[in-house]
């Protein structure tokens, strides 16, 4: 009988110790499997969707407020800036290219964003049915958007004021789908675009039949601008311009970003170490399951060696459970890791940030790896135990 099928019907005599050992490697790796899942994907996100955005300019507050809200509409917005203000902004010779954003309302949670031709340059889009919005209430929507919310081309739509409640909904006009992009693997995708002055009338419609011509002549606003930068002089110039010389704030997607991800580091770091003490832990138990399992085979093992097998038969025998129980509990782990990432992706009320568990990483392998040097580390002890036993004393004693 080979070694593999002897080690296997070692461990199937001993389901609840050997089910023990596969349940905390299989915790432990789980954790881990979340952890690096979870982490890839949000450092891509923080990544893909700000990586051609070099400025955002806003109302003063929390830079990384602002951040979360024009870059990833993952928050509610500092404030407004004046339109003429941000538009001498826009024009200055540090700016490339300016992109307004006029946020405030939303369809069933999926952000209504007003902008204009720039936002398609950036962000590269491309469509796939109809066309880029044109006129007033003609929105372009994200793909994931068309999918999820069963828009398609000519579907009419109420807006509903803020930035996630359904409730206050604008009932004096509809916006109309006009086209639908192509998956763009970033924030768009989960978008519904549309110009500037659609914002603007939808905001300006008379409420309790006040005086319309009052609302034409109140200061236009935006919430934001995203600035790409003309050269590189204006990386030291402009935001300092921003910041000292005008009532509005200039964030960096870029070290924001970086902030982000380092505050959001430490609770993974600890985590990590959390799930290492549990695989630490699962060898432990491994290895005091295979110094048992030894001990009381001990006489079957002489038997067998008296029967021609060799000690390094015997060797390979011990070792071969020790690997079994850790890829079997990796194995599972990784399983679990996946599937209640996923579940928990499915629960998230953003749909920007949303996580999903399938996907699967090369970084993975790692877990394999790792699973199979636990098993033959907690299982080398007892193999040399098992190569170097005594078959004389083992028999004379029984």
């Amino acid at each position: 009988m080979s070694p593999l099928k002897i080690s296997w019907k070692s461990l199937c005599s001993k389901p609840l110790s050997s089910a023990l050992n596969i349940l905390l490697i299989a915790f432990g790796t789980g954790i881990l499997t979340i952890l690096l899942l979870a982490s890839t994907q949000i450092s891509e996100k923080l990544e893909n969707n700000a990586k051609d955005i070099d400025l955002v300019v806003g109302a003063k507050g929390s830079p990384l407020q602002l951040i979360l809200s024009s870059i990833y509409y993952i928050d509610f917005p500092t404030g407004n800036i004046p339109l003429k203000e941000a538009m001498e902004l826009a024009h200055s010779p540090f700016v490339k290219k300016a992109v307004p954003l006029a946020l405030g309302d939303n369809y069933n949670g999926v952000r209504i964003v007003g902008t204009d031709s720039n936002f398609v340059a950036v962000y590269k889009l491309e469509i796939a049915a109809g066309k880029f919005w044109q006129s007033d209430f003609e929105t372009t929507i994200g793909a994931n958007v068309a999918m999820a919310q069963h828009l398609k081309i000519g579907d009419s739509f109420y807006g509903a004021h803020g930035l996630t409640s359904a409730s206050d909904v604008h009932k004096s006009h509809q916006y109309t789908v006009s086209g639908i992009l192509k998956p763009q693997g970033n924030v768009t995708d989960n978008l519904i675009l549309t110009n500037v002055a659609s914002v603007w009338k939808m905001h300006e419609e008379p409420d309790d039949h006040e005086d319309a011509e009052h609302h034409d002549e109140a200061p236009k606003e935006l919430t934001s601008l995203l600035i790409q930068y003309r050269s590189p002089m204006s990386v030291a110039m402009f935001p300092r311009m921003v910041n000292e010389t005008t009532n509005m704030q200039a964030a960096s997607p870029a070290q924001e970003s970086t902030r982000l991800f380092s505050l959001i580091g430490v609770g993974v770091d600890t985590l990590q170490w959390f799930a290492v003490l549990i695989m630490l832990i699962a060898a432990i138990s491994v290895f005091v399951n295979l110094y048992n399992s030894l001990k009381e085979r001990s006489y079957d093992l002489a038997i067998m060696r008296t029967l021609g097998a060799s000690r390094s038969k015997l060797f390979f025998i011990v070792i071969t459970e020790g690997v079994l129980l850790t890829i079997a509990g990796t194995f599972i782990g990784i399983i679990l890791g996946h599937l209640a990432l996923q579940l928990i992706g499915s629960n998230q009320e953003s749909s920007q940030a949303r996580l999903t568990g399938m996907v699967l990483l090369s970084d993975e392998l790692y877990l394999f790896a790792a699973g199979l040097a636990i098993g033959i580390f907690a299982a080398v002890i007892p193999a040399i135990q098992a190569y170097r036993s005594n078959i004389s004393k083992i028999l004379a004693r029984n």
